[in-house]
């Protein structure tokens, strides 16, 4: 199988923050959709990469399916460069997550250009902010969202080859603590101690973690105060929360408001920020549906399985588009320098693709 495509991406540095190299990526993959007869919009933006759009025909006939992909990846510039291959591997950065992803989807699409003389029904958004939490291409997915009735995340596979049938949501939030300064030999009476309350409520935070249920809450960071001689006037807490299910979401909600609400130390206020990063992806009647479309085609029944990290695919879900995940190779050592994607999950993974999206070239 021929890589040189993929070496070409993954050569290029496209950390989140380095703009010219995800454009650089993006260029590559506008010329490639391009010779398959995709028109292109691009969503311009001036701090991070743009965000590229490739659309084709519809038939009214059949449903409108679209693919997703992210042109970021975590590495600094001259952290992790390299590309090089063995008999059974792939490496370098993004080769599992996710250009090889983007390679995968792009080559089942090219097999069907080739046989069809053209591609319906099947667009594909390829965003660049994923890797930092999609704050920017969040809004754009959402109003793209309504457009399709079913979506394919090309993020790694399991490593049996799992797809990805549900992930859980993840919410961020920000406690900020103001009390009253004063010495603390000559007027701790008289102090307001933030860095007290923020205690307080850290434990309060953590207890709302539930693991039979699958939620977590992390509060992952804590900062506060100006010395020891001093009652701390200011304090915060950066707490994560994740969860599997929307019962469970409303209620880490509910009580994280309880918590801030909570006066922990006399004289001590606090303010809340942040909210839900990317909602819970569950299992639905659509989504069945759609993998069983799906596993008639193939003539076999896909492996599955559920996931505690999030991706763009919770907002396809969450707007209630049949969404299903893991669709690109498999892999390890993802956000490390060890990052590999086995070559066999390649050859499976666009040949599967090409089966699926023979289904909407009706």
């Amino acid at each position: 199988m021929d890589f040189s495509v993929l070496k070409q991406l993954v050569e290029i540095n496209s950390w989140t923050k380095n703009k010219v190299g995800v454009d650089l990526n993006g260029e590559i993959m506008k010329s490639l959709y391009r010779d398959i007869g995709y028109q292109i919009s691009e969503y311009k933006r001036e701090d991070i990469g743009n965000h590229l759009y490739f659309k084709t025909k519809f038939n009214s006939k059949n449903t409108r399916l679209l693919l997703l992909g992210h042109l970021d990846t975590v590495f600094p510039p001259e952290t992790f460069t390299q590309f090089k291959e063995d008999a059974e591997w792939v490496y370098g950065p993004g080769v599992c997550d996710m250009k090889g992803g983007n390679f995968i989807a792009y080559c089942a699409l090219k097999n069907i250009f080739q046989k069809y003389g053209h591609v319906y029904n099947i667009d594909v958004l390829l965003v660049s902010d994923e890797e930092t939490g999609s704050d920017d291409s969040k809004k754009l997915s959402q109003e793209i969202a309504l457009n399709y009735d079913e979506c394919i995340d090309f993020e790694a596979a399991g490593q049996n080859m799992e797809v990805v049938v549900a992930r859980k949501g993840i919410a961020t939030f920000k406690l900020n603590f103001e009390g009253k300064a004063a010495h603390a030999g000559n007027h701790y009476t008289e102090g307001k101690n933030a860095n007290l309350a923020a205690a307080k409520a850290l434990i309060a935070l953590t207890d709302l973690t539930c693991i039979e249920k699958g939620t977590t809450v992390n509060a992952g960071v804590i900062k506060g105060g100006i010395g020891a001689n001093t009652i701390a006037p200011t304090s915060e807490i950066l707490v994560e929360a994740r969860f599997e299910s929307l019962e469970e979401k409303n209620r880490v909600l509910r009580d994280i408001d309880l918590v801030v609400k909570e006066q922990w130390v006399r004289g001590v206020s606090c303010k809340l920020s942040g909210g839900v990063q990317r909602d819970v992806m569950v299992e639905t009647n659509a989504q069945k549906a759609f993998i069983k479309k799906i596993e008639k085609k193939l003539g076999y029944v896909l492996k599955k399985e559920k996931r505690g990290g999030v991706s763009d695919a919770n907002v396809f879900a969450e707007k209630g588009v049949a969404t299903l995940d893991g669709f690109g190779p498999f892999g390890d050592g993802d956000h490390t320098v060890h990052e590999r994607a086995n070559k066999k999950s390649f050859a499976q993974r666009i040949n599967e693709s090409y089966q699926i999206f023979e289904l909407y070239q009706i």
